[in-house]
């Protein structure tokens, strides 16, 4: 079993206010294996960006802008994670959801 110890004792980080969170599972569960490059920087975006139930308001443009993607890829990784079962959305609203019981794999194009 490794040990564990602080590495850098005044840099432990802390919860503020504001908190956000991925579920260990979603590194164990292979979750984040099943993602493409865009795919996961949109989802780590929303996690970001959401409240404590998930939901986050950000435009289209605005995630491109941030993300700095071209509609299009944008787009396929949000069908993508919509099809994963990891987010939903409803024209305005995004909501990331909790971990379904099993990656969805999605076969396509690759991410470029």
């Amino acid at each position: 079993m490794i040990r564990k110890k602080i590495l850098s004792p005044g840099r432990i980080r802390s919860i503020d206010k504001s908190f956000c969170f991925i579920p260990h599972r979603f590194l164990t569960g292979g979750f984040l294996q099943s993602l493409t490059r865009h795919e996961l920087a949109l989802y780590v975006f929303l996690v970001l960006a959401s409240d404590k139930h998930g939901l986050s308001f950000y435009s289209d443009r605005s995630i491109c802008s941030i993300l700095g993607l071209v509609e299009e890829d944008y787009l396929f990784a949000r069908s993508c994670l919509i099809h994963k079962d990891l987010i939903t959305y409803d024209g305005t609203l995004f909501q990331v959801l909790s971990l379904p019981a099993n990656v969805h794999k999605t076969s396509g194009r690759a991410a470029r």
